[in-house]
C-alpha cells in the first residue's frame, strides 16, 4: 500500500511539473493612464530616478529601504539600487534608453527574493491637451515564476501596483506647482 501511495504521489508531481513547464515562457504587463500634463512634464518625473520615491507604489511598502544612486542624475546610465524588506526585495534599475517626452526604457534586475531580469518601458504620447502614459514590463518566466503563476495572478498583482503608481504620478504632474 505504501508503494502505491508513493507511485501515485510521483505521478502527481510529474504531471504538475509538465503543467508548470507548459506555461508561457514570456510575460508582459501593461497599464496606461491619461494625465492632464504635457509629455515633457511626465517624462521628467520618470526619467529622474530620484523622483520615483514620490510616486512609486513600492517606495511606500518599506520606508526603511536602503537606496543608492549611481551614474548621471537622470537619463541613460542613471542607476537606482535598493535593498529592503521582503515586500520590496533587492535589485537594480538602470535607464538604458531615454528619449525626451517620448520614452524611458529600463533594465530591472531583481536579486531577491527571486533573481530575474525584466525590461520596463514608459511611453508618453500626446493626447488632446494631456499625455497618455503607458507603463509596461516584460520578461521571461523561469520554472519558479511559472509555478507561482498557477496560484497567483501576477498580471493583476503587478498591474495593480502599476495602476497605483500611475495614479500617484498623475497627482504629482497635475498639481498646480507642476503646471
Amino acid at each position: 500500500m505504501f508503494t502505491k501511495i508513493l507511485i501515485f504521489l510521483a505521478v502527481i508531481l510529474a504531471v504538475l511539473a509538465v503543467v508548470i513547464q507548459m506555461r508561457p515562457d514570456d510575460f508582459s504587463i501593461t497599464r496606461s493612464a491619461t494625465m492632464a500634463a504635457p509629455p515633457q512634464v511626465v517624462f521628467d518625473q520618470v526619467n529622474d530616478l530620484h523622483k520615483w520615491e514620490g510616486w512609486s507604489p513600492w517606495a511606500k511598502l518599506d520606508p526603511d529601504c536602503k537606496e543608492t544612486f549611481e551614474g548621471p542624475p537622470a537619463g541613460t546610465g542613471a542607476i537606482f539600487k535598493w535593498s529592503g524588506n521582503n515586500e520590496v526585495g533587492e535589485g537594480i534599475q538602470t535607464i538604458v534608453e531615454s528619449r525626451p517626452a517620448e520614452l524611458v526604457r529600463m533594465k530591472l534586475e531583481f536579486i531577491r527574493p527571486f533573481a530575474g531580469t525584466n525590461d520596463v518601458d514608459f511611453t508618453f504620447k500626446p493626447e488632446g491637451t494631456g499625455t497618455l502614459v503607458t507603463w509596461s514590463m516584460s520578461g521571461k518566466n523561469n520554472f519558479m515564476s511559472k509555478a507561482v503563476g498557477l496560484v497567483m495572478d501576477c498580471d493583476k498583482m503587478c498591474g495593480d501596483f502599476f495602476v497605483q503608481g500611475l495614479a500617484s504620478l498623475k497627482a504629482i504632474v497635475e498639481s498646480p506647482a507642476k503646471s
